[in-house]
């Protein structure tokens, strides 16, 4: 397809951040946003899409990654050889190829980042279902590829319901001062950060 300019690909790992995605792309409307996520999430089904993400000429790729899923080996290694693999920006002239690959992750998963469009918190969850729950606290919310087609976009799904996605870019953005002032490992998102970077494209 040659060499496309200033446009993101942004993977998830799986439909949540794919329809997510999608649904931002009315915000963000200067920007070409194509989401996508492997069949399978794993680090090597990740890495194929990355690269085959570089060869069509995207000049940015955002990967977007739940941590739930990297907090044991040999996951958590693979990920880390991943993010040291694309440090430095892959840039071949002769082919026309320029391409930026960042990684903004979640702690411990996306669905954080929903709960951040309503409220702050920092409380530690141990497994998604009391994540989940306190998402519903605020909004209906169902984690199936059923739900997000109903939604019809779950960006504006959530401001109809009083969410607002600059308060889940501030809320975003406080989990990680509190987890660098505070060394924390758990509850925090980098979303907030790649919004940012998706205005400045």
């Amino acid at each position: 397809m040659g060499k496309l300019r200033q446009t993101a690909l942004i993977l998830g790992e799986g439909p949540t951040e794919f329809f997510y995605f999608k649904s931002l792309c009315d915000v963000f409307k200067h920007l070409t946003i194509k989401p996508d996520y492997p069949k399978h999430t794993s680090i090597k089904e990740l890495d194929l899409k990355i690269t085959e993400g570089i060869d069509m000429g995207y000049s940015h790729i955002f990967c977007i990654i739940d941590m739930d899923t990297k907090d044991k080996e040999p996951e958590r290694s693979q990920y880390q050889k991943l993010k040291a693999k694309y440090a430095k920006p892959i840039n071949k002239p002769k082919k026309g190829i320029y391409c930026e690959v960042e990684f903004f992750e979640t702690h411990r998963c996306t669905e954080l980042f929903f709960l951040y469009y309503f409220r702050y918190t920092s409380r530690p969850y141990d497994e998604q279902e009391p994540l989940l729950k306190d998402l519903n606290q605020c909004v209906e919310y169902r984690k199936t590829i059923e739900f997000f087609i109903k939604t019809k976009g779950l960006h504006s799904y959530f401001e109809r319901n009083g969410g607002s996605l600059e308060k889940a870019v501030a809320n975003a953005n406080r989990s990680m001062d509190e987890k660098l002032k505070d060394g924390r490992d758990y509850t925090y998102s980098e979303l907030g950060r790649l919004i940012g970077r998706l205005k400045s494209i």
